[in-house]
């Protein structure tokens, strides 16, 4: 009887184990969710590559648009829903500079044990807000953190949206230099790769300041770059 007890223990501990991991494997996966469309990097030879910037937008919008416009490349801004609201005019210039316009959420919380409810107002309060932008192209999604589970994919399925995530991340979950986020960016991107950057945060500075250099060392292997949406239509 003990024995009978003892691997029924083992066993309900082996299956909460494995409930854990697949869990944790589908709300932290790049590459794959339960429903719709997912896209990290697409699949092509053409040497092209998106730029992605996430959070924002912050004071700081004219000096980053400043530096793509120098660097003459368009980007793809994953903007917050309520900081776009707090500063419509950020929203506006960037429209306005040619740069294609996505959604982050509206509060930035990690939508993973959410209801349907939350997941469609996270979204439409942020789609409402770019719309005043005056921006009219394709709007993908980036979720939070890269983090879902369930009920977001289902909505972003269900409404003919595409997951936008990536497989390049030179300055996430950490302190880089501007040097070391130049040699990781220039040593992982492939053809078809998705950058990501954060150049509104605490340590936005040193990303600002290597925008310009990876534009130079990936143009002098032969990139080019291009919004997220015009690469996944390439």
């Amino acid at each position: 009887m003990l024995r009978r007890l003892l691997i029924a223990g083992a066993l309900l501990v082996a299956v909460v184990v494995l409930l854990g991991v697949g869990t944790c494997y589908l709300m932290n996966s790049r590459t794959y969710q339960l429903a719709g469309r997912i896209v990290h990097r697409v699949d092509t030879n053409d040497k092209v590559v998106a730029l992605t910037i996430d959070d924002g937008p912050s004071a700081q919008y004219p000096e980053v648009l400043k530096v793509l416009a120098d660097a003459q490349i368009p980007a793809t801004f994953y903007l917050i829903g309520e900081n776009l609201a707090a500063r419509p005019e950020a929203g506006r210039a960037i429209a306005q500079a040619g740069h294609e316009l996505g959604n982050h959420s509206f509060t930035h919380q990690r939508m993973v044990f959410v209801s349907a409810d939350t997941v469609r107002n996270e979204l439409e309060r942020t789609d409402a807000e770019i719309a005043k932008t005056g921006y009219q192209g394709p709007i993908t999604f980036r979720p939070p953190f890269g983090k879902k589970l369930w009920a977001l994919p289902k909505y972003l399925s269900d409404h003919d949206r595409t997951t936008v995530t990536w497989d390049v991340e030179p300055d996430s979950g950490k302190v880089a230099s501007t040097d070391e986020i130049v040699a990781e960016t220039v040593a992982e991107v492939r053809p078809g790769s998705i950058v990501l950057l954060h150049v509104w945060s605490d340590q936005g500075e040193a990303s600002m300041a290597a925008i310009p250099r990876i534009v130079s060392e990936l143009r002098s292997r032969g990139y080019s770059f291009v919004t997220v949406s015009n690469m996944i239509g390439h």
